[in-house]
């Protein structure tokens, strides 16, 4: 259904654009981690006023809006189909915005960390917080926020990135990227934004489902007949993120201590239980 750089963003604009000749031949969507390594370089967080205060080394915005606006002039020219991942700035919603009104064929993500954080939450130099892309500043994630409204930005995507105990309990500068996101997404997202009122709990659902579209699978159906494709939540059920340890096997999640509402009681996925939260396993064995 597609490939993807993720990690080792294409540098080369002419290695990309073979890259989207070949698409031509075997179809499918090329998925982009948009970074220019020379801008990025060794930095931890985003450059700014809380790099400079912290005295650690920034990430700009531009080593990703360059990219994002790169690729999709690369992506009209050559009639091609790309799908920006994890954006993280203002100038990346804009270069996408100015994409589509192009009519290229491009799509774009964003996660739940940068939808409700900032460069702020990471004064506390938690390592949960580092990230690539990095936490920008509150005019970024209002833009990123307004983009998944207006549909510039498609759909969320967790960008769910573990990493073992010790490798996160070093130094900030030491630490790998990544954060957890997959157990919270659903939550976070609806304690911030669909009770604080920003965004509608409709809309949401959608653009946490759109991703299958965007990559050529069958839209999540829910038909008498079909194999189920469906998630039972508790929308008024309230949790600490962590409280009772992870399902995951690692506990790096920036949300870890928040209380949020929404609880995701059970997944069924190509009509087969993908998840069954502890409360039902309990009552299924009763």
């Amino acid at each position: 259904m597609g490939f993807t750089d993720d990690g080792h963003p294409v540098q080369s604009a002419g290695m990309l654009r073979k890259a989207l000749q070949y698409q031509r031949l075997c179809g499918g969507v090329l998925a982009l981690h948009e970074e220019d390594r020379t801008l990025s370089r060794e930095g931890s967080i985003h450059e700014g006023p809380v790099s400079a205060a912290l005295g650690l080394s920034g990430i700009p915005s531009l080593s990703e809006s360059t990219m994002v606006a790169r690729d999709a002039a690369l992506a009209g020219y050559e009639g091609a189909r790309v799908h920006f991942q994890h954006l993280s700035c203002a100038a990346s919603v804009e270069a996408v915005a100015d994409a589509k009104a192009r009519g290229w064929r491009v799509s774009a993500e964003v996660t739940p960390h940068h939808l409700l954080l900032t460069e702020e939450d990471v004064r506390g130099m938690n390592t949960s917080m580092k990230m690539n892309p990095t936490l920008a500043g509150e005019p970024d994630r209002a833009a990123l926020l307004e983009g998944l409204r207006a549909g510039t930005i498609d759909c969320v995507a967790t960008d769910h990135a573990p990493h073992a105990r010790d490798e996160k309990e070093v130094p900030f500068e030491q630490a790998p990227m990544g954060t957890t996101g997959l157990e919270t997404a659903f939550a976070a997202l609806y304690t911030d934004l669909v009770r604080g009122g920003e965004l509608e709990l409709e809309l949401l659902v959608q653009r946490m489902t759109a991703g299958a579209e965007l990559f050529g699978l069958p839209a999540p159906l829910i038909a008498q007949g079909q194999p189920a494709n469906a998630a039972l939540i508790d929308l008024d059920a309230r949790w600490v993120a962590g409280e009772h340890g992870w399902r995951s096997r690692s506990a790096n999640c920036c949300f870890a201590g928040r209380a949020l509402y929404g609880r995701v009681m059970l997944t069924l996925a190509a009509g087969s239980v993908a998840h069954r939260e502890q409360a039902l396993e309990r009552v299924a064995v009763a």
